[in-house]
């Protein structure tokens, strides 16, 4: 679907959400003059190795993968891309040509590079230098982007501290060379931009997004009263539930509760993909729910819920409506609803790149579920998404058949249910040792004992680093 989509945009004339820049042996050195105003903007896509005119020229094979490199590390680079911004571009071949597609979101930031600030409009990228309209470009930004509302009042203090550790063994784990690991906890809060000094006021302060992912919960509800998630299963007792959680915790945790959720309460189904087993169950539902949290609009009080019913599985959250209707794959221009929250679960792995979401579940979900009914992502005020799924009332069975066939196989049925849940927590909350898992997932630490043992038989899962300091990794499916 992506070169798809890439092949379209080349039928396209450059407008303000899409440029073309020739680029055989090196790098167009007004790239992040383009890449800055994009953000500050709408966002949009820069196309590496295209004529002006749209036509695949094609950038120097040899010189591809440094390009990419390039511009990943660059957009980390506060020296070039200020605040920072990592951008992850795509390599496609068409025509015989290799061209670099740089996905571009809107930020709720104002960048700058080489010390200037850029906004875009139809004819291209313009330096804006006067003060007023720098003001002009903050408020509009700080108009569309709640996430960056300021709280003056909340401290480090406020902040879940045990959470600074999980979430960089998750960065770790997904990229063991990601430059936020070398930072110290206020240098990532500020490279994240969860920590800003308003450009207007020279104050500095905890936005809404801090508070959102790594807030303690009493602090999450004083700025957010009206914050929740609602995840419920209606499949024996259609008008009340079967089973529920009542969610007001921090976004990355939430995001946790809500996947073991639905590794409870669905069947997995596992897939070939280039020689190497994958969890359908995972793989579809991880974008569903990341897409579930990182684009919701949290000023608004409509609740958001998750609900599994018996053929399908439904979210609804509050939105900031960037358009009506039923969203195509082939045809969409995919908008970040709150930037920073998004590029935060990105650097944790748990979000691939912008429009990523609605292209895999479209991709997978024919491998997953018999039903042949397409998944609908629906934009509007309220955003609500459908996942059709195989009709299930059992409850308990399909989760249980789902381990027998993949992760768990000839694991004892009596602990099927907790050892699926035991094998999610270790993948979200790697390095972690038995006290955690335990309390994690409230079993007791004799009986977490026999379940790792039983993994590790199963190579399933590792133990890696000395008996003190170690803890437990998920083992990647091996090919077969």
């Amino acid at each position: 679907m992506r070169l798809e989509q890439t092949k379209k945009l080349l039928l396209q004339r450059e407008n303000i959400r899409l440029e073309f820049k020739e680029s055989g042996n090196s790098l167009p050195s007004n790239l992040f003059e383009s890449i800055c105003s994009m953000l500050n903007r709408d966002g949009g896509d820069i196309l590496l190795g295209v004529s002006d005119n749209g036509l695949p020229i094609g950038v120097n094979p040899d010189f591809v993968s440094e390009f990419v490199s390039q511009v990943v590390n660059l957009s980390n680079n506060q020296q070039k891309l200020d605040p920072p911004f990592i951008l992850f571009p795509q390599v496609f071949d068409i025509d015989g040509k290799k061209i670099i597609r740089i996905q571009i979101p809107v930020s709720s930031q104002i960048h700058k590079t080489a010390n200037v600030i850029f906004d875009r409009s139809n004819d291209g990228d313009f330096k804006i230098l006067q003060p007023d309209r720098i003001a002009a470009l903050f408020n509009r930004k700080q108009a569309s982007f709640t996430e960056l509302t300021p709280y003056a009042a909340i401290r480090f203090e406020d902040l879940k501290i045990e959470l600074f550790s999980k979430f960089r063994n998750l960065i770790h784990s997904n990229n063991a060379n990601h430059p936020w690991l070398a930072l110290t906890d206020i240098q990532l809060l500020i490279n994240a931009g969860l920590l800003r000094r308003d450009p207007q006021t020279g104050e500095e302060a905890y936005n809404l997004a801090a508070v959102l992912l790594l807030g303690k919960d009493e602090v999450i509800q004083t700025v957010l009263p009206f914050y929740k998630i609602d995840a419920i299963v209606r499949k024996k007792d259609k008008s009340r539930y079967d089973d529920r959680d009542y969610i007001q915790c921090n976004l990355i945790e939430a995001y946790e509760r809500l996947m073991s959720f639905i590794n409870k309460h669905l069947p997995d189904k596992f897939y070939l993909e280039n020689d190497q087993r994958i969890s359908l169950l995972n793989t579809i539902f991880r974008e569903v729910v990341a897409n579930f949290i990182v684009h919701r609009e949290y000023t608004n009080g409509h609740p958001a819920t998750l609900i599994i019913y018996p053929d399908k599985l439904e979210t609804i959250n509050a939105n900031n409506a960037h358009g009506t209707g039923i969203i195509n794959p082939l045809n969409f221009s995919p908008f970040q609803k709150n930037p920073l929250i998004a590029k935060f679960f990105i650097q944790l792995g748990r979000v691939d790149e912008l429009g990523s979401g609605i292209l895999n579940v479209n991709k997978y979900l024919p491998q997953y579920s018999t039903s042949n009914k397409p998944p609908q992502f629906i934009e509007g005020a309220i955003f609500k998404t459908i996942i059709p799924i195989d009709n299930d009332v059992d409850g308990g069975k399909g989760i249980n058949e789902g381990i027998n066939e993949g992760i768990n196989e000839g694991v004892n049925e009596g602990v099927n249910e907790g050892v699926n849940e035991l094998l999610f927590i270790i993948k979200e909350n790697p390095g972690q040792r038995v006290p955690f898992l335990a309390e994690k997932i409230n079993t007791p630490g004799k009986t977490i004992e026999r379940w790792l043992k039983t993994l590790k038989e199963k190579g399933k899962i590792e133990f890696k680093g000395n008996s003190k300091t170690g803890g437990y990794y998920l083992v990647k499916y091996p090919k077969v």
